[in-house]
């Protein structure tokens, strides 16, 4: 979970229902040049006054420590963190840089490194700047927060280096943006259980339509794409990252399943196949069940022979999968054991994953539903 802050001061139009707003979707930080506007913010976000530009001895000398947990200063013309700490004991301080050449590059960097909380601006769009400052701090124990100009930059900022930044500051226009944001702040999906399954038969079944998926990533040997017929039970289908007699792999491929099958999209929810798309993300995961977010390159759909594919959890929970009757075609079983469609038979163990939930239209709902 990233972090997110949100500076209601400089805020135009709504600004009580977007605190409201705010607060209700647990934002991690409320930050106002204003101490007034965090006066009656509970304290379950971070109330953070920002004090860049003021009167910094009269701001400190009557700042209430009950309702600001942070203050916001510039080192270069306010004085440094730690020597403000040692003069207003019970207050404390986060350090802002504004980025737009060269030396206050090198400035972002020391602060990234050294203080517990550095609040940075970028000048310019590029992300270069971000680059070099989280390489720099890239065993530091503090956080980066990155000012952001709307959710969608937030998005990118989150994963820059594939770490990124440890939190964003946005100023929202509007309300919903701060839901917007806290939502786009959860950037990882929990590792899943995998269970062992049990083929138990085999089926040439026609011809049909199956999905492709191109992801934007290389995926590895043993990670692919979780695929399914039925909501409560997916196989694991494997990359194209496995040599082939008569083309070159495609590490970047899962030749998944027809276009009726499910997979694991963001936030728990699933997809079909044939609802994605360019720029939709889908959960890769790996044979010990860890996970990450992919982002979706191309979906190729194209009418192809089928095989259906039956198999059972040894709590006796039935999976299906069709996917293209093809030696190339590949699943996963238990260490990585790599499985052609067309050679698999009753009695071989594949890996996969037993959803709790039935789904509607893809979310997770606790109701009677019967698949077969």
């Amino acid at each position: 979970m990233k972090l997110c802050w949100i500076d209601i001061g400089r805020v135009t139009e709504a600004k009580d229902a977007i605190t409201e707003e705010a607060l209700h979707h647990r934002v991690d930080g409320i930050v106002s040049r204003d101490a007034a506007d965090l006066a009656s913010l509970p304290p379950t976000a971070q109330r953070v006054l920002d004090a860049t530009g003021a009167d910094l001895e009269r701001v400190l000398e009557s700042i209430d420590t009950d309702t600001v947990d942070l203050v916001m200063i510039d080192p270069v013309t306010q004085g440094s963190t730690s020597e403000l700490a040692r003069r207003y004991e019970g207050v404390h301080f986060a350090a802002f840089v504004n980025v737009v050449d060269s030396s206050s590059l090198d400035l972002a960097c020391e602060l990234a490194r050294t203080e517990q909380w550095s609040v940075i601006r970028f000048r310019d769009p590029t992300k270069i700047p971000l680059e070099i400052v989280l390489a720099a701090a890239d065993k530091a124990q503090g956080s980066i927060i990155t000012e952001v100009s709307d959710v969608e930059e937030a998005e990118i900022v989150y994963g820059v280096l594939e770490h990124g930044s440890d939190g964003v500051l946005m100023t929202p226009s509007r309300v919903g943006e701060a839901s917007e944001l806290k939502a786009a702040a959860v950037t990882t999906v929990s590792d899943l259980e995998l269970a062992e399954l049990e083929v138990t038969g085999i089926r040439h079944v026609g011809m049909g339509d199956r999905a492709c998926i191109d992801t934007c990533s290389y995926l590895r040997e043993d990670e692919g794409i979780l695929v399914g017929s039925l909501s409560k039970g997916m196989i694991l289908c494997v990359s194209e990252t496995h040599p082939l007699p008569y083309m070159p792999t495609r590490p970047f491929r899962v030749n998944a399943g027809a276009i009726h099958s499910y997979t694991m999209g963001e936030n728990g929810r699933t997809n079909y196949l044939s609802e994605l798309h360019a720029g939709k993300k889908v959960v890769a995961v790996d044979v010990k069940g860890r996970t990450r977010t992919v982002t979706v390159g191309r979906v190729k759909i194209e009418s192809r022979p089928l095989l259906a594919v039956d198999a059972v959890a040894k709590d006796g929970t039935v999976v299906n999968l069709i996917l293209q009757d093809d030696w190339h075609v590949r699943v996963l079983g238990p260490g990585g054991v790599v499985f052609n469609s067309t050679e698999l038979k009753p009695g071989d163990i594949l890996l996969g994953h037993l959803p709790t939930h039935d789904r509607h239209v893809g979310y997770p709902i606790n109701e009677f539903c019967r698949e077969q």
